[in-house]
């Protein structure tokens, strides 16, 4: 029997649509759903274990997909399937999860589970900006405890027009390439990048995302009613004390607010307030301890947290000691490493990120390889952060997401102003060695200055801050920090990181903890967050104002030249011997890639010396040469003949022609060698090719003066041949005369 189905369409405008459709597949699961887009389909599943897992947080799992099938591909590599997620899809998840968690209730430790797949690829549909649609429309039909529907849009923006879920093609002429995840009161996360936008038109763009996500929510809800909204689960809350958490309040917070205030360093501060913390714990018995010990460690936390957002609010003092919109003291370097091809120190505070440069050929491209998207980055950007780097020991488990996901934030803040000529392939790595505060920011930063000093040439330097929001709803106030600490981080309303040049945004990533966040209080904060990162450009600047004129002593040269593809395979050589030798004999790297449009092949030169890209040069030259007919070239004589001398073209040698005997001067030459010997470098006129023999003819006499008193012979004449002609008739009519006599014995035999 064919299962009921239900159904919503959601209008995006210009023909296109999204539906939501559920009851046809994976009905096991607690919630399940298809979003289609043109051919595109999302399949979303998610679970919910009824039991609560033995941890004081939300165990959720956001896993996000693509087969290879739906695009009709097999997966690369040796054992044709799919395997561990790519950092694409990586960063689909990360999206999804950053929206979802926090609206689940605090108290909820199931472990859940969200899965989305790509079953069906469309060229025109980009999937995961309906990632987060899915995942939403999937829990409204489960009976799972959550707050409130939400989905995440792309927006772009060509010629000043805002596009909802532009295709692949429109984002490449947007100017705004941002995801944006909200419910239908509160935007909660934004993330992309920018064409040096300004802070208003930035929150213009965030506008129509929301406006786009309230239809969508109103969407689900409408799913959910018609399909028969299960009643939420009951789940086993976690044990509260409201007489215990007002006791633990009024014991800690005025020592935490003491101390906060005193404004010490991340060590001294942790200690103090590790002290507070085993104070109040020793003020209870054992069997209180006991007991309650897991709700005196959370209500500490909350009073903690309640003194510091109140010394903010009342005092503008922080942690540190500093004001709101103090920026901790900088300092940099670039030039550290001796053998890389650039590197820079950015320091700000008790954050550190060490940044390196390193310069390659077409070859050394990041590869791209996924069912929604092929491709390749010449410019790419690897984040990692090590455990010394915040004071801690555990095991490195291969690369987090959360290094995807800031690696990927840094990378977009600066490939813009990468110029679209720059020859390289360009890899940036940065080594978080210390952390507290973002040290994505810190990336960027160093970032800029160690391209600079690698002699990539940047339009404009970039350089990003990490800010925070404290808002207190009852009395309206609110705060705006510059350059939050780790802490700060973590009890603020909002973590936002905003990068830029000194002319616009280049990216940003926000997520949005408190609800219904006025746009007022959001454009303050990016201004606020302007004025930070324009005083931290020129920190960057004083260390290095422009880039390097040019790559390091070290460091690789590039240099590409154009060529006719049919010269490709003479370049090549039978079985790539050619480009083989010419590389070892001028320790060189070279690649060759045909440009489909130009029909050219495009060499790329890579070297360490110029000496040798210059021999690779030359090899080219003279592959290319083509002399023209009627003009002088220079020549050399590199092997002497009985009849003549073969010359090289001095300027494309390799090039080498015969210089016929007749050809070395007027006089008759009854030897060679009395008129040109080996090594011998003269001019010749170039004749082009031969009509009697078909090959090219140079000639050295043709530039000599003729001797005094010379006499041209005078031209055959080609008529003055009657008498041939007529002895070729009569052999002709002899032959005819002779088949007569033969006809005239024939028929006498008969």
């Amino acid at each position: 029997m064919i299962p009921k189905t239900y159904k919503e369409v959601i209008d995006l405008g210009d023909g296109r649509e999204i539906s939501i459709e559920t009851g046809k597949l994976a009905k096991q699961a607690h919630g399940s759903v298809v979003v289609q887009s043109g051919k595109c389909m999302l399949l979303c599943t998610v679970v919910s274990n009824y039991k609560a897992a033995d941890v004081d947080f939300l165990p959720l799992t956001v896993d996000y997909r693509e087969k290879f099938a739906a695009a009709g591909r097999y997966p690369g590599g040796f054992f044709k399937r799919e395997a561990r997620p790519s950092d694409g899809e990586v960063l689909t998840m990360r999206l999804v999860d950053r929206v979802l968690r926090p609206l689940f209730p605090k108290d909820y430790h199931s472990e859940t589970q969200v899965m989305i797949q790509l079953m069906s690829h469309d060229p025109e549909v980009m999937p995961d900006a309906m990632a987060g649609l899915a995942a939403s429309a999937a829990i409204q039909l489960s009976d799972i405890p959550f707050e409130t529907p939400i989905s995440e849009v792309r927006v772009g923006r060509i010629n000043g027009e805002f596009i909802i879920n532009p295709t692949l093609a429109q984002l490449a002429e947007s100017d705004i390439d941002m995801m944006i995840g909200a419910s239908a009161d509160s935007v909660m996360m934004v993330e992309g990048e920018m064409d040096e936008i300004s802070e208003e038109e930035m929150t213009e763009a965030i506008k129509a995302a929301h406006e786009a996500i309230k239809i969508q929510c109103e969407a689900q809800t409408k799913l959910a009613e018609a399909f028969g909204k299960k009643e939420t689960r009951e789940y086993e809350p976690e044990r509260a004390d409201e007489d215990l958490a007002k006791k633990i309040h009024d014991m800690a917070y005025d020592k935490v607010y003491a101390v906060a205030k005193a404004g010490s360093s991340k060590h001294e501060r942790g200690a103090a307030f590790a002290e507070i913390k085993e104070e109040i714990i020793a003020s209870f018995s054992e069997e209180e301890v006991e007991d309650f010990g897991d709700l005196i460690s959370k209500y500490y936390s909350k009073a903690e947290k309640a003194a510091v957002r109140d010394l903010t609010l009342n005092e503008g003092l922080r942690l540190d000691g500093r004001k709101t919109t103090e920026i901790r003291p900088i300092w940099c370097e670039v030039d550290y490493l001796p053998s890389t091809h650039g590197s820079s120190i950015f320091t700000r505070g008790e954050t550190q990120a060490l940044a390196t440069v390193t310069l390659g050929t077409s070859r050394e491209a990041n590869q791209i390889d996924m069912p929604s998207f092929e491709g390749e980055e010449r410019f790419y950007l690897h984040y990692n952060f090590p455990p010394f780097s915040t004071g801690e020991a555990r095991p490195i488990r291969g690369t987090s997401r959360r290094e995807v996901g800031h690696g990927n934030l840094a990378q977009r803040a600066l490939k813009g102003m990468v110029p679209e000529d720059c020859p390289y392939t360009v890899r940036v790595v940065s080594e978080v060695l210390e952390s507290n505060g973002s040290s994505s920011m810190a990336t960027v930063c160093a970032g800029t200055m160690a391209l600079m000093d690698a002699g990539v040439q940047l339009k404009k330097p970039v350089s990003g801050i990490a800010m925070g929001l404290i808002t207190d709803t009852e009395s309206g106030k609110y705060a705006v920090l510059s350059d939050i600490l780790g802490d700060e981080d973590h009890l603020g309303d909002m973590d936002f990181k905003v990068t830029g040049t000194a002319d616009g945004i280049t990216a940003c990533q926000m997520d949005i903890k408190v609800k219904g966040l006025s746009y007022e209080i959001l454009v303050n904060a990016l201004k606020q967050a302007r004025d930070g990162r324009l005083h931290i450009l020129g920190k960057l600047t004083d260390t290095i104002s422009t880039p390097n004129g040019d790559v390091k002593g070290h460091a690789p040269k590039m240099v590409t030249r154009r060529i006719p593809n049919e010269f490709i395979g003479a370049l090549i050589g039978p079985g790539g011997k050619n480009i083989q030798e010419l590389q070892k004999e001028t320790e060189t790297t070279i690649v060759i890639n045909e440009d489909p449009v130009t029909e050219e092949g495009i060499v790329e030169i890579l070297g360490v010396g110029s000496e040798g890209i210059d021999a690779v040069l030359a090899r080219i030259d003279a592959m290319l040469f083509k002399p023209e007919v009627g003009s002088i070239y220079e020549v050399k004589v590199i092997k002497m003949l009985d009849f003549g001398a073969v010359v090289e073209y001095t300027e494309a040698p390799g090039n080498e022609v015969l210089l016929h005997v007749s050809e070395l001067a007027w006089e008759r030459t009854e030897n060679v060698s009395d008129v040109v010997n080996m090594g011998d470098v003269f001019d010749v006129k170039y004749f082009g090719i031969d009509s009697r023999t078909r090959k090219e003819k140079v000639s050295r006499k043709a530039i000599l003066p003729k001797p005094e008193g010379w006499e041209d012979r005078p031209k055959r004449d080609n008529n003055k041949g009657g008498n041939r002609d007529n002895r070729g008739r009569d052999n002709r009519n002899k032959g005819n005369r002779r088949d007569d006599r033969n006809r005239k014995d024939n028929n006498k035999e008969d």
